[in-house]
């Protein structure tokens, strides 16, 4: 099958958290690409609306069969501004917390992760999509992703944890928020040089990204740079698959997901950059 046989839906996210990893692949031929939240996301491919998408990477081990491109996904090896805990009382203290409903991989992450608090975890508050998190005061604190959660970290008072820290500190490793999944009996192998290319274009932009993010947002271009080009990690390479293996262990331990799924990882052959070519 080539690429003009059929086209390939691959939806990603609305963040920009996720244009260097999909900057132009729309109009690659034979690829049909939108937008959406992490959860619709998740959903329409459940559906079989998708046939890959850029989601959450617990999704992985909630379905048998899928696929995922080894090697290239949203990483962080460290602090992520875009993923917080804000709190109104400290980690420690904190006996409820509201889950932002657009993030399963972060949601699940925090779980994990508070799972195994001294004394034991919190509570967490399910939010229905499209409510605000930060409204329910009758918590100790709330899950926020996103661009708003880099607009927060400077405009709200509120201490902040940052759970991707918290995961890189206790395990080693870092960690992947979001992969690209691929459907059951999809056949991706003809469109991996679009996404190798897309993430080429990607690398290339970084600059121009974050100075647009500066202008929409009024936040220092230095802060998104940092952003885009330090805490966020693109290029997993060989750590992705045993990333992925330790959340999927610490997941099914919380029993947020299935132990015994086996997703089957799939080469990209990276296309260089204009500095490399």
């Amino acid at each position: 099958m080539s690429p003009d046989d059929r086209t390939l839906r691959v939806g990603s996210v609305p963040y920009l958290v996720g244009r260097p990893l999909d900057r132009g692949l729309g109009d690659e031929p034979g690829i049909q690409l939108e937008h959406d939240v992490p959860a619709r996301l998740v959903e329409r491919l459940r559906g079989g609306e998708l046939d890959a998408a850029l989601v959450s990477s617990i999704e992985l081990f909630r379905r048998p069969g899928y696929r995922f491109l080894d090697g290239i996904g949203v990483a962080g090896d460290g602090y992520v501004g875009s993923v917080q805990v804000f709190l109104r009382r400290s980690i420690q203290e904190a006996r409820s917390i509201a889950l932002d409903p657009a993030s399963r991989a972060a949601a699940a992450l925090t779980r994990s992760l508070l799972a195994e608090r001294e004394g034991g975890a919190p509570a967490f508050v399910e939010v229905p999509l499209g409510e605000d998190p930060a409204a329910r005061e009758d918590t100790d604190g709330w899950l926020r992703i996103g661009d708003r959660a880099l607009r927060e970290t400077l405009t709200i008072d509120a201490p902040a944890w940052n759970p991707s820290e918290e995961w890189r500190r206790v395990t080693g490793l870092p960690f992947v928020f979001a992969a690209w999944i691929v459907r059951q009996d999809v056949e991706i192998e003809p469109y991996l040089d679009a996404f190798a290319a897309a993430r080429a274009r990607g690398r290339d932009a970084i600059g121009e990204l974050s100075a647009r993010a500066a202008r929409a947002w009024s936040l220092p271009e230095a802060q998104c740079l940092s952003y885009l080009s330090e805490e966020c990690s693109y290029d997993p390479g060989p750590a992705m698959a045993p990333a992925l293996r330790e959340f999927q262990r610490r997941a099914a331990r919380a029993d947020l997901c299935d132990p015994q799924a086996l997703p089957e990882p799939i080469p990209v052959p990276l296309a260089p950059t204009t500095e490399e070519r």
